[in-house]
């Protein structure tokens, strides 16, 4: 069944939610982070830290509602951090609330975690165990039971306080469908392995179903439990009572359920997935250890989905230390269901390359001895080889290695910025230059130029700055080399810097003034040879029009002349 995963969001090179995660139960794969369900203990850390916020819980909000729309006895488990989250001072107005939603009765689940706090005297009195880990926190169980298997024998072989819970009320009420309530996402897995939980409902998912169905709780209500068809048997009626029990869900909460301590062991607690890890292997070489271990930083009272008030951790530890003082007590029956459970070692099938697999992906980001492994951290994975294994595993890309990527972008970037035939020149807004390639520096006669305006008249470069667009200047002249090129200005805006690339056109510029040099010289012989046949025509024109009529004279005497003789 799907638990919890992350809806596609704009994931790039962050990892910060694989960095977070304790068992790298991550595939971080084209740019978008996926649980990898086999390895994961649903410790929920990576949601607190995604800055997408693209957590995606499994949600059991429409089983419940079908569920309670079956006229069938649904009883609530709610967990005690109930009274941070929902900023309540009792029991009272927070069951009348559930009663409204539709459930037949609630009761809190400290009452299976007094059973437990009692299991775990037994065990230590029983003086049969070197040391003790709690398995009250599925995600810390899942943990040992999967990446941890020489300790599996320390993990006291206990069901959790919610399972225990649901075992007591199904012992009372056989015919009850039992719905756990509380802040954590490894519960739902849990509730769904236990076969006898129906459903588990996070705290985001109940204020959901609160609002949708336009339900309010009394905040300040303080009175006794509600009337209800089904009863709590008292103290006096079946068992004895724990004052403490309430205490789970902050830090050192199953310690200070204890109503006296067995001797012969030293009592600690460990919380937050960061030291999980360290807790659970320093146990191995010590003896005469109980070892209360919760997965997240702060307990129970902040999980994954608790709801967050301004006062964070610190008023929620107040909240529950003043409702468990105040609180009526809670009741260990004498008579309860087995809560025995045997945890077995898991593997989550990964394979398990060879070292000359892990030197293979190595090389490919540069790493080719030790000294070349930064084990930086960057890509999520704790060490380069970790990273490597990861990359083998089909969990990561080898081009998350920031390090080897940036210095591969560094030089691509160098050798075309080198390679150009055009000048390259980066300036910040104040036209103060960061990059200025080996042409730039040629055309404009200076090897380290400190600002743009030291090239040449900067003018256009503010008008691009100001105006957010790309700028043309066409045939401008470096006075300093006289060479002549083409300017244009683009602002990088999200660099808040300015590309200036410059073209060299002199030779075009010299051609051009060469033909038109030419085109001139022509024209001007062209002009003369018109001008000498001009005027050759003319002469050639003045002789033909005095020869005419001088042979016009000639002939006309010609013919009187034959005229008078004729007569």
């Amino acid at each position: 069944m799907f638990y919890l995963d992350f809806q596609k969001a704009n994931c790039k090179n962050c990892y910060k939610c694989l960095r977070s995660c304790p068992v790298k139960a991550i595939d971080m794969r084209n740019n978008q982070a996926k649980i990898v369900e086999s390895r994961c203990i649903l410790c929920g850390h990576c949601t607190h830290v995604c800055p997408q916020n693209a957590k995606s819980v499994h949600d059991d909000t429409a089983v419940i509602e079908r569920l309670l729309a079956k006229n069938k006895r649904v009883v609530a488990s709610v967990a005690p951090s109930f009274v941070s989250s929902f900023a309540v001072k009792s029991f009272t107005p927070f069951k009348s609330a559930l009663l409204a939603l539709g459930f037949s009765d609630a009761f809190e689940t400290s009452e299976g975690a007094a059973a437990v706090t009692a299991e775990y005297k037994k065990l230590l009195d029983s003086g049969k165990y070197d040391n003790l880990i709690t398995s009250a926190c599925p995600a810390v169980n899942r943990a040992i039971v999967l990446y941890h298997h020489e300790l599996v024998k320390y993990l006291a072989p206990v069901v959790s306080p919610m399972v225990a819970h649901a075992k007591i009320l199904k012992s009372r009420y056989p015919d009850a469908e039992i719905v756990f309530i509380g802040p954590c996402i490894a519960k739902k897995r849990e509730a769904h392995e236990s076969g006898i939980i129906a459903g588990a409902l996070t705290f985001e998912e109940l204020a959901e179903l609160f609002k949708k169905r336009n339900i309010k709780i009394d905040t300040e209500a303080s009175d006794a439990n509600p009337k209800s068809d089904v009863v709590a048997p008292s103290a006096e009626q079946n068992g004895k009572t724990s004052l403490k029990a309430k205490f789970y869900p902050i830090p050192r909460g199953i310690i200070k359920s204890f109503d006296k301590f067995p001797p012969n062991y030293e009592y600690i607690a460990v919380d937050g997935v960061s030291r999980l890890d360290d807790a659970v292997e320093d146990i191995k070489s010590v003896k005469g250890v109980f070892l209360e271990i919760n997965a997240c930083e702060g307990a129970c009272i902040n999980g994954p989905c608790v709801i967050r008030r301004s006062g964070g951790a610190v008023e929620a530890n107040v909240l529950i230390r003043g409702y468990t003082n105040s609180a009526p007590t809670d009741v260990v029956p004498d008579v309860t269901p087995s809560l025995s459970y045997t945890f077995k070692p898991l593997t989550p099938g990964d394979r398990v390359p060879t070292d000359e697999e892990i030197a293979e992906v190595l090389a490919k980001t540069g790493k080719h001895c030790k000294a070349d492994e930064l084990n930086c951290g960057a890509c999520g994975y704790s060490t380069c080889r970790e990273k490597a294994w990861a990359v083998l595993n089909g969990y990561a890309e080898t081009e998350m290695c920031v390090p080897y990527m940036r210095e591969k972008a560094e030089s691509m970037s160098n050798v075309v910025l080198e390679n150009s035939p055009n000048g390259i020149i980066v300036c910040n807004g104040e036209l103060k230059i960061s990059e200025i390639n080996r042409r730039a520096q040629s055309l404009v006669g200076q090897t380290a130029p400190e600002y743009i305006f030291d090239c040449f008249d900067p003018t256009e470069v503010f008008k691009a700055a100001d105006s957010g667009k790309a700028v043309h200047v066409d045939k401008m002249r470096i006075d300093k080399t006289g060479r002549f090129v083409d300017v244009k200005i683009v602002p990088l805006k999200n660099e808040h810097m300015l590309l200036v690339v410059i073209t060299d056109i002199t030779e075009k510029v010299n051609y051009d003034e060469s033909l038109n040099k030419v085109k001139q010289d022509t024209l001007s012989v062209t002009d003369s040879v018109i001008e000498k046949q001009m005027r050759v025509a003319q002469e050639i024109a003045s002789l033909l029009g005095e020869t005419t009529a001088e042979t016009k004279t000639a002939l006309l005497k010609l013919k009187k002349a034959m005229s008078e003789d004729g007569n």
